[in-house]
């Protein structure tokens, strides 16, 4: 009898081990021939569960087999142990998948979830893990500021996807991107930045709302900000000492207050693009009183200033290099609806010498020879230009070289009776250009001569123009009467 028990045992052992296993395999139907291991769900659609766990409690797994299978909650995906590369492998249509990435959720404790971003930020903020994406889910509340430490933060949707704090939000002396949220400091900054010039900050897609003050961004290398709503704060944003500046594309309503940008210190490049600056009340849209130094160029394009004011400004300007009525200095490319244009291709400048009637001023002659035509004149308009502080001279303070046309209309008289052919010439630095010679010819003193001269020069910064004449033939000086100078 215990012999046959024994036998049959081993004879069940035996079928366990060699057999095929199947579970909710239909009656009069075989396990699948490849598989030792077949599932049917049956009547009734049904899946497998594979252990669950965490991204931490999967890394935890001591000395886990060739080939095992678990989902990681953190990451939503399933993985698998690879014992040859000893590594967990992602199973996302072939392609693996980000290991360095967390998921803050709303009821999350970020003092659990971020301990080794405290521990490295030293207690005080969560200095987050350098090339690693961090999720924000939902909203989440942050106790400590946060140094991004050139990591990257991005929400989902930025109308769901939330970082608010009592305090500062950013805060530290390296870059890293953000994208996708909305972000609220109702006590601090938002930005509270200030790092070298190898640190770059990308800042898009995202809603600044409801903050105390949205901070501060000092010595980067790149700061770039794009597509971003900035509404409800009570204070704006100082961008200091950075070599790339680019704004793009960013929404000022109405209903901030205080000044919304400022720039200060030295910059390489500035570049504000698009978007629009609603300024109301004692608000100031853009602030460069600080005179802030471009040593590249600048540019503001496609930007509305509208606004209802009272006692603030569309643009506080520069207290020094600009003109009357004007904002910027000759650094900058601007043209923006609400304030004025100001580039290089609108520079313009005038002088003029008008004498009473009956009188003038002579300029006294020598035959061959061509001399700057005398008299005081005096300066009207000017942008981009100057008289240099001498009579009968303009000078051009653009940024960059340009063509000009050059006009002056001379009035004169000679100053004997004789016949007398005169050549008059704009002169460019103190040269006079030939192809603007026109010949003028008198026969007595009495009558009152008019002479046109025009010319196209390409002018760089400094270069000056002036009226030049000569006497080709007779004897007379010549007294001028009246002469414009102009250019554009």
């Amino acid at each position: 009898m215990k012999s046959s028990k024994l036998f049959f045992l081993v004879l069940l052992c035996s079928t366990f081990t060699f057999a095929q296993v199947g579970v909710n395999i239909p009656a009069n139907t075989s396990v699948n021939s490849s598989a030792a291991f077949e599932i049917q769900s049956g009547s009734s659609p049904k899946g497998m569960l594979t252990p669950r766990m965490t991204s931490a409690e999967r890394i935890g797994i001591t000395t886990p087999a060739n080939g095992l299978l678990v989902f990681d909650m953190d990451i939503k995906a399933f993985h698998y142990y690879d014992t040859t590369t000893s590594t967990w492998i992602r199973i996302n249509s072939d392609v693996n998948g980000r290991t360095n990435f967390k998921r803050l959720k709303s009821t999350d404790v970020l003092a659990t979830v971020l301990a080794a971003e405290l521990s490295d930020g030293g207690g005080t903020k969560y200095k987050l893990k350098t090339n690693t994406l961090y999720e924000i889910n939902g909203t989440v509340t942050l106790d400590k500021p946060i140094e991004l430490n050139n990591a990257y933060i991005q929400g989902v949707d930025s109308g769901d996807d939330i970082l608010v704090s009592a305090g500062n939000i950013f805060d530290g002396i390296t870059g890293g991107t953000v994208k996708g949220l909305t972000v609220r400091s109702v006590g601090g900054k938002v930005f509270n930045l200030s790092g070298a010039n190898t640190e770059n900050f990308i800042f898009r897609d995202c809603i600044v709302a409801n903050s105390s003050n949205v901070g501060s961004i000092n010595g980067f290398g790149l700061v770039f900000i794009s597509v971003v709503q900035f509404s409800g704060n009570t204070a704006g944003i100082t961008y200091s000492n950075i070599n790339q500046l680019l704004l793009s594309n960013l929404g000022w309503f109405g209903n901030n207050a205080g000044t919304f940008e400022k720039l200060t210190g030295t910059f390489k490049l500035v570049q504000k693009q698009g978007g629009f600056s609603e300024v109301n009340g004692a608000a100031v849209g853009f602030d460069v009183s600080g005179n802030p130094t471009i040593s590249g160029d600048a540019v503001m394009e496609n930007v509305v200033f509208t606004g209802t004011l009272t006692t603030g400004a569309y643009v506080n300007g520069y207290t020094t290099g600009s003109y009357t009525g004007y904002n910027f200095n000759n650094k900058w490319n601007v043209r923006s609806a609400g304030i004025p244009v100001e580039t290089d291709a609108v520079a313009v400048g005038d002088v003029n010498l008008d004498s009473p009637y009956g009188t003038g001023v002579t300029t006294a002659l020598t035959t061959g020879t061509a001399v700057k035509v005398g008299g005081t004149t005096v300066s009207n308009n000017f942008f981009r230009a100057s008289n240099g502080g001498v009579n009968n001279k303009l000078v051009y303070l653009g940024n960059k070289k340009r063509f000009f046309t050059v006009n002056s209309v001379a009035s004169f008289r000679g100053t004997a009776v004789s016949s007398t052919i005169y050549v008059f010439y704009i002169a460019l630095n103190g040269v006079p250009v030939q192809r603007s010679k026109t010949y003028i010819f008198t026969t007595n003193s009495a009558d009152v001569v008019a002479v046109p001269i025009q010319s196209i020069l390409e002018l760089s910064p400094n270069d000056f123009v002036e009226v030049f004449v000569q006497r080709f033939s007779g004897s007379s000086d010549m007294l001028t009467v009246s002469l414009s100078l102009f250019m554009r």
